[in-house]
């Protein structure tokens, strides 16, 4: 098994978004800002190989925006979901399968392209694409905070293909990969649990994108239900920590993953590092 982290997107955001009720005088010891009081932000997706499986978490926001969009997004060294896969040796044509964490724009965007006449095309034309079904009719029956995130060009072209598959629950994907669901953020987000040998690797998506998200308290403010992201956390953190997950950031620009310990202030970062990392001596 290779498991490859791949950037899709560079951009930037609000600090109090990303920090919800945290004060700027607390959040900006953990995380830097700039004048503008913006973080720095990626999207981390990851690529797992194994046997003739190519599985491919989550795919950025790609390219169908106009700049007026992507200038609201602060993007910046712009790159590309293609390149990063040219990079690890694969083109899109290669992905088996694409697990959607949910389906905000800047995690399925990238999925689907506009070609020279306008066209949605998808970028993945051999791929299973695998999202929760509660997430599924959630973007399409959204409410007035989230609706903005979600966009019907990015899910309707993959539910036309026929290869758009919606899981009802949490479930043993296959022997490696376990999904499971944490609704805090967004209704039916899958949160993947790869089991590497003895380890187990979870790709936390939006559920904790950054390690300075880590304290149960720092949510960020886009959350749909921050009182059960707070308790999804701590519920999670307990066993992570002790189980040794390894867990990998989604969203955050200087950290890609880290293991936990306890102390006497409760559950804090213990190592950090890239993926690679945890499986070095």
């Amino acid at each position: 098994m290779k498991i490859t982290t791949i950037h899709a997107d560079h951009w930037k955001m609000d600090g109090g978004v990303a920090f919800g009720v945290v004060p700027k005088t607390i959040w900006e010891k953990v995380y830097p800002e700039d004048e503008d009081n913006l973080v720095k932000i990626t999207t981390r997706c990851s690529l797992l190989c194994y046997g003739n499986r190519k599985v491919l978490f989550d795919t950025g926001m790609g390219e169908k925006r106009d700049d007026k969009y992507y200038k609201y997004k602060f993007r910046f060294d712009v790159c590309e979901i293609s390149a990063g896969l040219k990079a690890a040796g694969l083109s899109p044509a290669g992905i088996t399968d694409v697990i959607f964490t949910h389906l905000h724009d800047d995690h399925v965007g990238g999925a689907v392209y506009y070609d020279k006449k306008q066209q949605p095309k998808e970028l993945f034309p051999n791929a299973r694409y695998w999202c929760s079904s509660r997430q599924f009719k959630w973007a399409f029956d959204s409410n007035p905070r989230e609706s903005a995130a979600f966009f019907q060009d990015n899910i309707l072209p993959l539910q036309n293909s026929g290869r758009c598959i919606l899981i009802e629950k949490e479930c043993h994907w296959d022997e490696n990969i376990k999904l499971r669901i944490f609704n805090g953020h967004t209704r039916g987000q899958l949160v993947p649990f790869i089991t590497a040998g003895s380890k187990t690797i979870v790709f936390l998506a939006d559920f904790i994108p950054a390690l300075a998200n880590l304290p149960p308290h720092y949510v960020p403010a886009v959350d749909i239900e921050p009182l059960l992201s707070i308790h999804e956390k701590e519920a999670f953190l307990e066993e992570a920590c002790e189980n040794h997950y390894i867990l990998v950031f989604q969203h955050d620009f200087y950290n890609e993953a880290c293991t936990l310990r306890r102390t006497e202030k409760g559950i804090v970062a213990d190592r950090i590092g890239n993926i690679a990392d945890f499986f070095t001596k």
